[in-house]
């Protein structure tokens, strides 16, 4: 149900959802037209009061009654509940990138948890017809190894948040975010590429818009590549198997904290399973430095065709 018939909301689409928003968004797709009752709600609200009540003794977070509430000082405080109604109240003076940052990241994979979708983070492209996403910890590569594939022209499904979801028949598809990477400086120069052209979101991160080379369909999820820095100096990969591939799922989810806090131990568990029963999962281990995002991309190429080998012998 609409919250508040008489704001002004521009209607985007993101995560396969309509989101009606008084925030204007320029990283989404604008949707035409709305028809019906938008997915997800985004509306400006003084959540001041709200927080005091429920923050406690934790600076950032609080939790009750299904709702999930952020607070982050120079953006502002959010309010994500019921997986259709997102509230934010900006800190005063907050850049409108920064308010962005948080209620694309943090709150939005809080939503798509209370949706009951698997948010892992990453960057995910299209091979071949499937996706293959890329996780790892901050600094890893994973949006620059991103940007590599789609130089080559493999379209991206999305940057930061990776939304799964399963079919009916368990099979696991990644749905599309929206068309924005966000890259650091180094990577930016890595892949010889200009930082003036592109908006500036904090320190030397940028975004850059990649609306020609975005797919807007779901795709069936057909491996996951771990990424992780070593101190050799070879680049090294491997099949996941057995009983490592769940810790691995559940540590690269998303905001991982929030699933015991949202009570969904059994469900998160329920859907790794699932997850990993149905696609290839690999690490790759490359050096800190001396490597190139070509070698990275030759390896990731070279396994996804023995998988697809082995999936059709």
């Amino acid at each position: 149900m609409n919250p508040n018939p008489a704001a002004s909301r521009t209607v985007y689409k993101a995560f396969g959802l309509t989101i009606a928003s008084e925030i204007v968004m320029p990283e989404l797709l604008r949707e035409s037209e709305q028809t019906g009752e938008a997915d997800v709600y985004i509306e400006l609200e003084d959540l001041s009061h709200a927080w005091n009540e429920r923050s406690g003794s934790d600076d950032h977070y609080a939790f009750g009654d299904g709702e999930f509430m952020l607070n982050i000082e120079g953006a502002g405080i959010y309010r994500v509940r019921g997986g259709s109604r997102i509230s934010v109240s900006p800190a005063a003076g907050a850049e409108a990138t920064t308010v962005r940052l948080y209620l694309l990241g943090t709150c939005m994979g809080a939503l798509l948890f209370q949706r009951q979708l698997l948010p892992l983070h990453g960057s995910a492209v299209v091979i071949g017809g499937k996706a293959y996403a890329f996780v790892g910890d901050s600094g890893a590569g994973k949006s620059t190894l991103a940007a590599a594939f789609l130089k080559l022209g493999y379209p991206l499904l999305t940057d930061d948040v990776i939304a799964v979801t399963l079919s009916r028949d368990r099979v696991p598809f990644v749905i599309p975010a929206y068309p924005q990477q966000k890259l650091w400086q180094e990577s930016i120069d890595k892949l010889g590429m200009q930082s003036g052209r592109y908006l500036p979101l904090y320190q030397t991160k940028f975004a850059i818009p990649v609306a020609s080379q975005f797919c807007k369909e779901p795709v069936p999820l057909a491996g996951i590549f771990e990424l992780v820095k070593s101190d050799g100096e070879e680049t090294e990969i491997r099949r996941l198997r057995g009983l490592e591939r769940l810790p691995t799922v559940r540590y690269h989810t998303y905001r991982q904290f929030l699933i015991s806090d949202l009570g969904l131990d059994h469900r998160h568990f329920s859907t790794s399973v699932s997850l990993v029963e149905r696609i290839g999962m690999y690490q790759l281990r490359r050096p800190a430095a001396g490597f190139t995002v070509d070698e990275l991309v030759n390896r990731i190429l070279a396994a996804v065709d023995e998988g697809a080998k082995i999936s059709h012998g």
